[in-house]
């Protein structure tokens, strides 16, 4: 076998085949000409991509490895290691996306020739798009010779996407597949992050990560991104080079310890700095002109970059920052806090809801800032926005509606903007005078200054609340299931089964799984998709998918049978034809079964089944996995499986009913609460 030849675990083996991690356990047993391991461990092996796709092909299990897949695998195996094949190959994407015509050239020699002659074509090419010093060295050919077969790969696949969409597919899955190494920044925030700054030339971010803050930027004509980490600040140049027309200079260092642009003075600056750092560089920094809001604490280096940001903005540029809670009440920030609210420069705190960026635990917050002209008075007040979801219980990472925080967003921030006061909307938006803030505590947290929402509605909506409970209550009495009455004696007690997965191969169902991440999109018609808590919830699908999703996503139909895959609960739905057309989303599973053959009612009630879900489902560290192939059902005719499936359907409304129910008793109780407490309803 060549030296780079790619490997495969056999999670990466059930990929490209379509199965379960189970299957390929299985083939792995019952099959001796399965290709023996090349690599890894005896626990984790890992195989040669080239004898498996023969194997599958020779078992008509594989018509052909997707060219996706076969160039990840070739650059996950890459013998020098994953981020410096993807720098290769995102090297390499640049000249194909500059010089097409020079690519087809230069690929028309040999391997060994084609690894001579590329640094000189890459050389040229990366000088002319990066300034010196460069963040992206030319590889030598000697390094670029295992890298060749990859690289011919990346070039066919951009023939198919594009480059640029060739490279964030490989960074997706590279990024994915780290997900504990990375700290990465969701295209949502991004895109409201860069909304807040509205239109700017040149633009900053000191702490890039991966680059999704300057991405996020509508036509900039310059870029300048610094990131600690040299292999990341490599990739987040490709990827901004091969994103924008715009002049990219990325640098590798500690921006505050490093300053890679001491003398820029830009439009905008983006970041999402490190959180909770105390070595910062505060003993070495002590005298920085950059604090001239007042010199951090050691725990407060969020502060800094906060200060670094506006130290490098031109007068009346506009700076974002992702920032914790704590910093906009911690005691030891209060000074520096009290500074930039005399000064004016920092002119907006916007809170998020849990979920929206690392850490998703924690709702963060967004500070705008702008750097106060010479002779500009400050401004006398601040505005203070809450984007906290409305049903916290709902609330998470894959269920946020991020159109209605943006909205929100927006719609306070741009008439501050331009007239420096907005009004007031109860529990969401106000512009505080900032004389109101300069207290002991110094305390910008949104929620402690905004006037609570009317949560109760008044008596009048607390009213309708209690007619729709009333009315919800009476019809689930209705549909309250009969008396349990025995089996008829005909019936045997122990009937034959199968398995979904035996359904499947037999051709009576097909199983797709769900891949489409959640999130918003500014497209003017979003897809919508059908999410995990959508089907743990009982609620119509809420997430869409993000811009730049290059996967067609699986969109569900009418009578196909969804089941959540991770945590172990009994949770089955039977999609309706106000669901339909929604894209599948992750963690999902889509069971599509042969009408002639098969009822879906009776499928989703039989998946339900205690025993059922406990003895298909497999345990991880953190989380319980069902492997649906695993899932049986009784083997009936199709008359009896309706007769099953009536029943089902009548216990999934009465479900649904005592869902409403829950909701609504609990909305009424939390609005007598609230109006109670704030005098809209009479004691």
């Amino acid at each position: 076998m060549p030296e780079n030849a790619a490997e495969v675990t056999a999670a990466e083996i059930a990929r490209l085949a379509g199965v379960g991690r189970a299957a390929v356990s299985n083939w792995r047993r019952r099959h001796a000409d399965f290709p023996k391991p090349v690599g890894g461990t005896e626990t984790s092996p890992s195989f040669a991509l080239a004898d498996v796709e023969r194997w599958l092909r020779d078992q008509g299990k594989l018509a052909e490895v997707p060219l996706r897949e076969r160039v990840w695998q070739q650059l996950s195996g890459h013998p020098a290691g994953a981020v410096t094949a993807l720098v290769h190959a995102g090297c390499a994407l640049l000249l194909v996306h500059d010089r097409p015509a020079g690519w087809l050239e230069l690929s028309a020699v040999s391997d060994q020739r084609l690894a001579d002659v590329l640094p000189v074509a890459l050389e040229e090419v990366l000088t002319r798009r990066f300034s010196v010093p460069r963040t992206v060295r030319t590889p030598a050919p000697d390094e670029l010779a295992p890298s060749v077969p990859l690289l011919r790969g990346v070039a066919e696949l951009a023939a198919e996407s594009g480059a640029r969409r060739a490279f964030e597919f490989l960074l997706g899955r590279h990024l994915d597949a780290n997900p504990r190494q990375y700290t990465l920044t969701p295209a949502e925030p991004a895109a409201l992050m860069a909304a807040l700054v509205g239109p700017a030339g040149t633009v900053l971010d000191p702490a890039s990560g991966t680059g999704t803050l300057l991405r996020a930027v509508d036509r900039p004509t310059a870029l300048h991104a610094q990131e600690a980490d040299p292999d990341l600040a490599a990739l987040t140049a490709l990827r901004l080079a091969l994103h924008a027309d715009a002049d990219v200079r990325a640098a590798a260092g500690d921006a505050l310890r490093a300053d890679a642009f001491p003398a820029l003075a830009a439009d905008a600056v983006l970041c999402h700095p490190p959180f909770n750092e105390r070595n910062w560089g505060h003993d070495e920094l002590a005298y920085d002109p950059r604090w001239e809001y007042g010199f951090p604490a050691r725990t407060e280096s969020e502060l800094a970059w906060v200060q670094h940001a506006l130290a490098r903005l031109r007068p009346g540029g506009t700076a974002v920052l992702l920032m914790p809670p704590a910093a906009a009440s911690r005691r030891s920030g209060r000074r520096i806090r009290a500074g930039l609210l005399r000064r004016g420069a920092l002119r907006a705190v916007v809170a998020l809801p849990a979920g929206a960026a690392p850490p998703y635990g924690i709702p963060l917050h967004l500070w705008v800032l702008r750097k106060p002209a010479a002779a500009e008075r400050p401004s006398p007040e601040l505005l203070l926005v809450d984007t906290a979801q409305p049903e916290p219980a709902a609330a998470g990472r894959d269920n946020l509606d991020w159109q209605a925080i943006r909205t929100a967003v927006l719609d306070a921030w741009h008439p501050f903007d331009r007239q420096g006061t907005v009004e007031e909307t109860p529990g969401v938006s106000r512009s505080v005078p900032v004389i109101e803030l300069l207290d002991d505590d110094v305390d910008l947290a949104p929620a402690r200054h905004l006037p609570p929402p009317a949560e109760s509605g008044g008596a009048d909506e607390l009213a309708a609340v209690r007619r729709h409970l009333t009315d919800t209550l009476r019809r689930t009495g209705e549909l309250t299931p009969p008396p349990v009455e025995p089996p008829p004696s005909a019936e045997p007690a122990h009937r034959p089964t199968t398995t979904v997965g035996e359904l499947a191969r037999a051709g009576a169902l097909v199983l797709h799984a769900g891949t489409a991440p959640s999130g918003a999109t500014a497209a003017a018609a979003p897809l919508p998709v059908l999410t995990e808590q959508d089907v743990l919830s009982g609620k119509a699908p809420s997430g869409t998918l993000p811009d730049g999703t290059d996967e067609e996503p699986v969109r569900v139909e009418e009578g196909d049978v969804v089941v959540p895959v991770l945590g172990g609960g009994a949770v089955v739905r039977v999609v309706d034809g106000p669901t339909a057309g929604a894209a599948l989303g992750r963690n999902l599973q889509l069971l599509r079964p042969d009408s002639e053959a098969l009822d879906p009612w009776f499928i989703a009630g039989f998946l339900r089944g205690s025993a059922n879900q406990r003895q298909a489902s497999s345990y991880a560290s953190t989380a319980t996995r069902l492997d649906v192939r695993r899932l049986q059902l009784p083997r009936l005719a199709l008359a009896d499986q309706q007769r099953y499936g009536d029943r089902f359907r009548e216990l999934a409304a009465f479900e649904d009913a005592l869902r409403l129910a829950n909701r609504l008793g609990e909305r009424l109780v939390q609005g007598l609460y609230d109006g109670l407490t704030d005098g809209s309803v009479g004691v």
